[in-house]
């Protein structure tokens, strides 16, 4: 290990965070930013480690378990990074007119802000810097313990003075970092390397706070996740990890949390271990003006309503929380070509050309990455449209498709030309067919999920041996092959159909299901 690869990890470490401070405070206040508001009563959704007593009462969980794989090559040590928020509960106190004593009152209304209690997040790091020789056996085990206290913040009022005051209880912690490592068989030097955190604060639920989920918040961990560093040495992708590592790789347990690469593409010296399912090499996006607390919202309609908020909402949002306070600040003072920006960015356009790999007639989908143009392949007269005024071009092929006919009309003139799929009969979905395993499926079809092999989504390989209905196999404009999808019992099936919305998978991760085998009946009441 030398002082660059060190160098290299703080450095990705940092690059790393700004990634895990979207999911450390995602959902810490949503919009409309106010206490008051009925989204801010039940909070905390994500990474919530609760005490041992809580866990069988309240249903959440006590620990995460990271599990991955990393080769250590030159590297000689693991450098690790828990992060959590710690709840400060904030309550508000007014100061008596005659300046002895302070009154416990719903808010104190002052001239920029409406102070309201409110639990606050404190972030909390935990680090550690192991030799990596002492993780192997019975590993290596920290225990951290935080303490309780109280704290009291004056609240002035301009040339009034001290009118209050905000005190803030935060309850003790005590939790529990495992690091193991054990060797993988073959020739490549892997480890295997698994990481727990426990919460094991010794709080118990009194006879008032028995079922009451707000009792336990402050004894938590609020957003737990892992950063973990290995100078010299490079962790493996669990989403697309080399060959020789796919077996190992499959039999990884993570529970409540799920580790990407961090940093750029091509980085592997970090890996982050997040209770939101990320992709690897995760990025917050150019276009961020800064953080929003609130991805159940479009970034531009969020602001668009944030400033469009009564300068009463303003102020109890700016006294609810210093983060909201930020929040209206940053939209009240965002320039037009910054708002500008949030309304959308094409990443890249690419040419599609090439021949058809596989057996498949039929219509194709809509465009599979940012860029692709649909319909932008053909003009009315079979022509091959370009957009010169923007000095790009848009050039879009569908491989495996003659040029439209005669009928089909597509805008003509500067701008972007446009598919319009009600012209379009070949893009009617539920036409097509593809063979596997010498069975052609279509429209109908049964089929066993198998999304297990690519492990390109974590969440497809919750499907993993669930049979399902094809509704439609579909090409796209690289000419991969789709095969759309209703899963077997799923009480939402109608809606599915109606809408369009199937769930989509490659032909290799589906198997026919031979026609005597029926599909069992739909669970109205459970859900799939």
């Amino acid at each position: 290990m030398t002082g660059n690869s060190v160098d290299r990890v703080t450095a990705g470490f940092t690059e790393a965070r700004r990634v895990a401070d979207a999911l450390l405070f995602e959902g810490y206040v949503l919009y409309p930013y106010r206490a008051s508001a009925r989204k801010n009563q039940l909070r905390w959704q994500f990474g919530v480690l609760v005490p041992p007593a809580w866990q069988d009462a309240g249903g959440e969980h006590t620990s995460q378990r990271t599990e991955c794989l990393l080769e250590p090559r030159r590297a000689d040590r693991l450098l690790v990074e828990l992060r959590f928020l710690q709840v400060r509960r904030r309550s508000v106190e007014r100061l008596s007119p005659d300046g002895e004593s302070w009154t416990e009152v719903a808010e104190l209304d002052l001239p920029d802000r409406v102070l309201v209690p409110w639990d606050e997040g404190e972030e909390e790091r935990v680090e550690l810097d192991v030799p990596l020789g002492r993780l192997a056996g019975e590993g290596h085990t920290l225990r951290f313990e935080l303490p309780g206290g109280v704290e009291h913040e004056p609240v002035h009022d301009g040339a009034a003075g001290v009118v209050g005051r905000l005190v803030r209880h935060s309850r003790p912690l005590a939790g529990e970092i495992r690091l193991v490592t054990e060797p993988l068989p073959g020739p490549y030097g892997a480890l295997r390397l698994t990481a727990t955190v426990h919460n094991v604060s010794a709080w118990t639920p009194g006879p008032k706070e028995a079922g009451n989920r707000e009792s336990a918040l402050p004894h938590s961990l609020i957003g737990a996740h892992l950063l973990l560093g290995l100078p010299g040495g490079r962790f493996l992708s669990m989403a697309d990890p080399p060959e020789w590592a796919g077996p190992a790789a499959r039999t990884c347990r993570n529970e409540h949390t799920w580790p990407v690469l961090a940093c750029g593409e091509g980085r592997d010296e970090v890996m982050l271990s997040s209770p939101i399912i990320l992709d690897d090499h995760p990025e917050v996006a150019a276009e961020s003006p800064g953080p929003l607390y609130d991805s159940t919202e479009i970034d531009e309609i969020l602001s668009l309503r944030t400033a469009a908020l009564t300068e009463r909402e303003k102020r109890e949002a700016r006294g609810t929380d210093a983060r909201a306070a930020e929040v209206i600040d940053l939209v009240d003072g965002m320039p037009a070509e910054v708002m500008e920006r949030l309304h959308g960015a094409i990443r890249g356009l690419r040419e599609v050309t090439g021949e058809v790999t596989g057996e498949v007639t039929g219509g194709w989908a809509g465009r599979t990455t940012a860029g692709d143009v649909p319909g932008a392949a053909w003009s009315s007269d079979g022509a091959r449209p370009s957009s010169d005024d923007a000095g790009i071009d848009l050039t879009v092929v569908p491989p495996s498709m003659a040029p439209p006919s005669a009928g089909l009309r597509l805008p003509t003139g500067p701008g972007l030309p446009w598919w319009d799929p009600a012209q379009d009969s070949a893009s009617a979905p539920g036409r097509g067919t593809v063979t596997i395993d010498g069975h052609v499926l279509r429209a109908g079809s049964r089929v066993l999920l198998q999304p297990g092999l690519r492990r390109s989504d974590a969440q497809d390989i919750f499907l993993a041996g669930r049979t399902a209905t094809v509704e439609a196999v579909l090409e796209d404009f690289d000419g991969e092959t789709h095969i759309g999808v209703t899963v077997d019992g799923d009480p939402g099936t109608d809606v599915r159909r109606e809408q369009g919305r199937f769930l989509y998978f490659r032909p290799d991760e589906v198997d026919p299901v031979p026609e005597s085998v029926r599909a069992p009946a739909r669970d109205v009441e459970g859900g799939v």
